[in-house]
């Protein structure tokens, strides 16, 4: 696909942050880029905190129902991960070699196929939601009802994050990732301060419980899709982003190049935290409130994670684009170091306080032991699972997806369904044999990672200059 050379001039608003992206210090780009998504996920995680502790003043139980969502969620997502994933390698690779006009042209198809694609898949979920709890996850019986009303609401929120994901991916592959992520703390902030008045009823609204937990989501994405279209429009008029008339075949055999594998990755990994959470129900009530709790003391050392792991996807794949493969394979060695020791720091401060946190949501004593095992397990082996995260963003970057989406069917699969399964059943270890399964995994995937970081074949661009 040829540059544009209908422009003479170049669009200031994007060509300031490709030289920035292009030219500037890797580590301090990192942080450029990444500070604004790391704050918005600490925000996200101070909402599943906060969403976390009124759901327990509402009922302990309760706490355990939007976990039981998650994996589903996952599943539901894997398309619109799919599509962002080639929405990011392609546009990224356009603004670097400077191909603004066909970056705009590609940016209306990804909007049109996530309009379409979560649409259809938010009215299957409404549709099959009933099955999916009773035959493939075995919610347990004491949190069922609630279940299923907290996922007829999010079933809308599903169609709304698909807009929303892809108009940030859109910004982010420019290299603007401070306004959606202000958008988005926003959005967050007003979730977090509904959260009491519609889980627990307070003032002149009804008491709501789950599905007040849910309706916060369900604003939040309106809140969010109404500003970034804002700012689409009014700070990048150059991408002119509308439902798409026509998409040419050589550009849907590129998405799908990029998008497939990870979207095998995301129904995979959808279906192996479905089993991985039957698992844990077929373990009992006490084992799913502590998986739980655990994850949202585990979230917050992720927020370094998921806060910074998407910058390197979007210098790699501006520097591909510009035609320097050097850069980006320095960018993806310098952003493995960086992740992994940032949350090798951020577990170890976690780790002396996981009780008395876990202290927060819980009064039964047998799940606080639970939970507290769990993290045991876990914390140490989070930054080996940083650098498998790397090792996705590498593969969005420069769109070469194939070997991080094998990696994570082995991980899962492999370690920690099939090892989880024999530990916790066969040898009959119980629930620590899916907490060391879980941690296993984390090891594992992180080396093989690494190793595809500094060995593997992927620093050639996907697009034709």
């Amino acid at each position: 696909m040829p540059k544009d050379s209908e422009s003479p001039s170049e669009p200031s608003g994007i060509s300031r942050y490709r030289d920035k992206i292009i030219d500037g210090p890797i580590i301090r780009t990192i942080f450029w880029l990444g500070t604004p998504p790391l704050v918005n996920q600490l925000v996200v995680v101070a909402y599943n905190v906060a969403d976390t502790y009124w759901l327990s003043v509402y009922s302990e139980q309760a706490v355990a129902v939007p976990r039981q969502m998650w994996p589903i969620l996952m599943l539901f997502q894997a398309l619109a991960n799919a599509i962002n994933t080639a929405s990011l390698s392609i546009i990224s690779q356009y603004v670097g070699s400077k191909a603004y006009r066909e970056a705009s042209t590609s940016a209306s198809r990804f909007f049109t196929l996530s309009l379409i694609s979560g649409g259809a898949l938010s009215i299957l979920l409404l549709v099959l939601r009933d099955s999916i709890f009773t035959v493939i996850v075995s919610t347990p019986s004491e949190i069922f009802d609630d279940v299923m009303k907290y996922s007829g609401v999010i079933a809308f929120d599903v169609f709304l994050n698909y807009i929303s994901l892809t108009y940030t991916t859109i910004l982010q592959s420019v290299g603007d990732t401070k306004r959606p992520a202000i958008v988005n703390a926003i959005s967050v902030a007003i979730n977090i301060a509904l959260d009491p008045f519609l889980v627990l009823g307070l003032g002149p609204f009804p008491t709501l419980g789950v599905v007040g937990a849910a309706l916060t989501d369900v604003i939040g994405k309106i809140i969010s899709i109404t500003a970034l279209t804002y700012i689409l429009r009014r700070y990048y008029p150059e991408l002119h982003i509308r439902p798409a008339k026509e998409i040419d075949a050589p550009w849907a055999r590129l998405v799908l190049r990029i998008g497939f594998p990870i979207l095998t990755l995301g129904l995979t990994n959808g279906f192996a935290f479905l089993m991985q959470l039957r698992l844990v129900n077929m373990l009992g009530i006490i084992a799913a409130t502590a998986f739980s709790i655990g994850f949202v003391m585990i979230d917050i050392v992720d927020a370094a994670l998921w806060g910074l792991s998407g910058a390197p996807a979007i210098m790699i794949g501006q520097s591909l684009g510009a035609d320097n493969p050097k850069r980006a394979r320095e960018v993806a060695y310098k952003a493995a170091l960086l992740i992994f020791v940032l949350m090798m720091i951020s577990a170890a401060i976690l780790y002396p306080l996981r009780r008395n946190l876990v202290d927060i949501f819980a009064d039964d004593p047998n799940t606080i032991n639970e939970t507290d095992i769990f993290l045991q397990t876990m914390l140490p082996t989070l930054p080996f699972f940083g650098l498998f995260a790397v090792a996705l963003s590498v593969g969005r970057g420069s769109g070469h997806t194939t070997f991080p989406t094998g990696l994570g069917m082995i991980r899962l699969w492999g370690i920690r369904i099939a090892t989880g399964y024999i530990m916790a059943f066969i040898l009959v270890m119980g629930s620590m044999g899916v907490w060391l399964a879980i941690a296993t995994s984390n090891i594992i995937g992180g080396i093989i990672a690494l190793l595809w970081i500094k060995y593997g074949n992927w620093t050639k661009a996907v697009i034709k200059n």
